[in-house]
């Protein structure tokens, strides 16, 4: 790592970074309605989003600093088991295709701002749909810590806030200015702000890649070598080459279908999803955004390259930062830590945009304050989202890295518990509410217990997402095997509250809410106070 700050690399950050800044802040003007105060505005940018404001937000939003840091580290740490993340991206699109566009009409119908409020209105059950929105925030947090440190690793790269030893003031301080410029323009503009800002993130991100792709290769004589000194690495550390062992086959298929059904049951990609303006949107994004899945797996080339290139860190997420700082002119150095700082404001700022919309939705307004108004949730959710960074701040401050990172393992393992209920529920209405609930509690307590008994060369406990499955005996995804005891406990549990003729919730929606479209005739986005409040 070189010595001192890396001026120019620094200059060319803080520019786009000034730039992105400006952009979010004008953000607010965009395509400005009337009526502003409400979270179909502030929360969903007024649902009118078109195919590639949705593809570039959609994409800013799960293509994340986080990311762009961290797959590539685990193919430097791990060697090809890394990829994992790779075939996830590529399976989890036909997937999204059946169910997305259903939520979405079903959605425009009824008003429904989170997957909560889809779930309380199908079910009827207020404490399914509170259970579905704790989970959400919960899995969310740690999520937004993560980009947060996505932009620390930048900082420390450039040498920016000084060594170990500096006052702890100082050394944050960079990271507490970008966090206080986040926060005051996504109070400002809410989900206008990265919906304009991930045009400038993922241009940079392509810019980024495909000269990596092409440059760095040339410096270190071409692919065979790198390639030939990264299964030297794995091969003198033990680890039998860059292709895992027949042992973490499992572990590797089961990580990638668990992640592939969890990643749309985030709240940042279903709010991502609902800001467009028609059912038609969806569908093409589903067809579009897996240009991103090719980007990534050009991305996790870089971990090989970092190999090759002889870079040691510490820290395993800085080795890309590291590898651009090394290889690349400092300038163009400064353009690719620009690409993973925006990187990170962009998603970080739709997350907690959208936990702050299920706490104000599912929480304020279902047990606090059901008379809220528009205007009144919109700024208690303008609120929340500013007390959602705090908490993901300060969970980066005060908590090692590796502590972060496996917390983000287990929101991961937390939030597919929530794909019976939503996915389940836009195809039938087969399984009862209590039933839905018992497997959520089951799968939540399994998964969490599970993944605290998992140990690491660093920490006691929740040190992996990966352990034996009962009854298979081999090393698989906590959370797929959680998910498949959640969904056990529901199937029975169904059948058992349907024989004893246990009640059931009133589903408030019909066939045809599932398949209308902008413009359909039906209850619109635009929802009268009074219509809005019987919807929840």
């Amino acid at each position: 790592m070189k010595d001192g700050v890396n001026g120019v690399a620094l200059g060319v950050f803080v520019f786009f970074f000034l730039a992105v800044t400006v952009v979010g802040f004008m953000a607010a003007r965009w395509r400005k309605a009337e009526n502003e105060h409400s979270l179909d505005e502030w929360g969903l940018g007024g649902r009118s989003f078109g195919t590639w404001v949705t593809w570039f937000l959609l994409g800013g939003d799960l293509y994340t600093a986080y990311t762009f840091v961290a797959v590539p580290a685990a193919i430097y740490a791990a060697g090809a088991a890394g990829f994992f993340a790779v075939p996830y991206t590529i399976l989890v699109y036909p997937l999204i295709f059946t169910f997305l566009p259903r939520l979405w009409s079903v959605s425009h119908r009824h008003g429904y701002v989170t997957t909560s409020d889809f779930v309380r209105g199908r079910f009827g059950s207020k404490g399914l749909s509170l259970a579905v929105a704790v989970t959400g925030i919960l899995a969310t947090m740690p999520y937004i810590a993560l980009q947060l440190v996505g932009i620390q690793a930048v900082l420390d790269v450039m040498g920016v806030g000084g060594g170990e030893n500096t006052n702890w003031f100082v050394k944050d301080l960079p990271l507490l200015i970008a966090f206080g410029v986040l926060a005051a323009y996504t109070y400002s503009s809410g989900l206008r702000a990265p919906a304009l800002i991930a045009f400038v993130k993922d241009t940079l991100i392509y810019i980024v890649i495909a000269v990596a792709i092409i440059y760095i290769p040339i410096k270190l004589g071409g692919f065979d070598h790198i390639f030939a000194a990264a299964d030297k690495k794995f091969t003198t550390a033990g680890a039998g080459g860059l292709v895992p062992a027949p042992a973490g086959q499992w572990t590797y298929a089961t990580l990638a279908l668990g992640s592939a059904l969890a990643l749309f049951m985030y709240p940042h990609s279903i709010t991502a999803t609902l800001s467009s303006k028609s059912r038609e949107v969806i569908r093409r994004n589903t067809t579009i955004l897996p240009l991103y899945s090719l980007m990534l797996g050009l991305l996790a080339l870089l971990g090989f390259m970092a190999i090759a290139a002889g870079v040691k860190v510490t820290n395993g997420q800085l080795a890309i930062p590291q590898l651009f700082e090394d290889m690349f002119p400092s300038w163009f150095a400064g353009v690719a830590f620009a690409a993973i700082g925006i990187g990170a404001l962009v998603p970080a700022a739709i997350m907690s945009i959208a936990a702050a919309n299920l706490f104000t939705r599912n929480i304020y307004k279902d047990f606090i304050k059901p008379d809220a108004t528009p205007k009144q949730e919109a700024q208690v959710s303008k609120l929340v989202s500013l007390l959602v960074k705090v908490g993901a701040l300060a969970f980066v401050l005060t908590m090692d890295k590796t502590v972060a990172i496996n917390f983000q393992l287990l929101g991961g393992i937390w939030i597919l518990q929530t794909f019976p209920a939503l996915v389940g529920g836009l195809f039938t209405r087969w399984f009862h509410r209590w039933a839905l609930l018992a497997g959520w509690a089951v799968g939540m307590v399994y998964g969490t217990l599970a993944a605290y008994g998992v140990a690491s060369p660093t920490q006691a406990h929740f040190g992996g997402s990966a352990k034996e499955i009962p009854g298979i005996g081999e090393i698989g995804y906590i959370g797929l095997t959680a998910f498949v005891l959640n969904v056990l406990v529901t199937v029975v549990g169904t059948v058992v509250l349907k024989a004893v003729k246990a009640p059931e919730g009133v589903d408030e929606t019909a066939p045809g809410d599932y398949t209308a479209d902008a413009g359909d005739a039906g209850v619109e986005v635009e929802l009268p106070p009074a219509t809005a409040g019987s919807a929840h």
